[in-house]
């Protein structure tokens, strides 16, 4: 079977975008009949239909689905060869994935300098638990994320970027938490499965045979601290996150075994796959 051409993606893609061959021809300047033979040849090389009708508008099928997030991806690459071959720096689109603790307490300085170097890079945040960063990695909806250990690190690439030292926190006053039977009992406040820093809290507390009382999760470190502030429960976090949000003095802070405490944070990207502004970013850590 030959390649597929990016002149028949790019029809592909903005007959996806506008949901209908006519206003699809009016937005490339072309003839209808001209996009829908595109359209039929397409679906003919891939053996597939990749659209449905409903009602008066095309939906993508689940095979186009999957074809329009590889045509992103392709047509992206394209732009940005062209781009790089011209200037010989990177440009256009940069859409990253980050934990949210990375991006308020470790991604502000490095990326202002990435900004300062390749002012024509657009970078657009995506924030997010490791296991949902690195299912969009593998599912092309980011380019790379900053995860942190553990999570499945299957047909991915990877580079150690940053260490946190997690710590337990705890309402000012609060009995303090030291071993894994301090938590019986009491209120767990953490970010939603998926979490790779909830995960090692459970790993700990499951190597002590315990099991929280119950636990409530919430989507931002803000929330958790003030709730952890407020007497609600206890929580782990990394103490880098500490420094950057203000706790009002409302928590107590206690440590966790080195083994729990340290976690690295990764760059992670789909396995073999390069580009001028990844590169750049990864350069920043070497």
């Amino acid at each position: 079977m030959r390649n597929l051409d990016l002149d028949a993606l790019q029809i592909f893609r903005t007959v996806a975008e506008q949901g209908s061959i006519t206003r699809a021809a009016a937005t490339l300047n072309r003839v209808q009949s001209n996009v829908t033979t595109r359209v039929k040849q397409l679906e003919e090389r891939l053996g597939t239909q990749l659209f449905v009708r409903n009602r008066r508008k095309l939906a993508l099928s689940p095979e186009g689905e999957l074809l329009l997030a590889y045509a992103d991806e392709l047509l992206r690459l394209s732009s940005e060869a062209q781009a790089a071959v011209k200037s010989g720096t990177p440009r256009g689109a940069f859409r990253i994935g980050t934990l949210e603790s990375t991006a308020a307490a470790r991604l502000p300085s490095i990326l202002a300098r990435y900004h300062r170097e390749y002012p024509d890079v657009r970078i657009e945040l995506v924030t997010g638990t490791s296991g949902a960063l690195v299912a969009r990695v593998h599912a092309f909806e980011i380019e790379a994320a900053f995860v942190a250990e553990p999570f499945t690190a299957a047909g991915l690439d990877s580079l150690h970027v940053f260490d946190e030292e997690l710590v337990v926190i705890v309402p000012r006053g609060a009995a303090k938490v030291g071993r894994p039977r301090d938590v019986a009992g009491r209120t767990v406040i953490a970010f939603a499965a998926g979490c790779s820093y909830r995960r090692r809290l459970e790993e700990w507390l499951g190597g002590g045979g315990i099991v929280p009382g119950q636990v409530m999760e919430f989507g931002s470190y803000h929330a958790i601290i003030a709730c952890v502030a407020a007497g609600t429960g206890i929580a782990i976090v990394p103490r880098s996150v500490l420094k950057v949000v203000d706790s009002h003095g409302g928590v107590d802070i206690g440590r966790l075994p080195p083994r729990s405490a340290r976690a690295r944070t990764m760059l992670v990207w789909r396995s073999g796959h390069r580009s001028i502004a990844l590169e750049a970013l990864k350069a920043h850590f070497h």
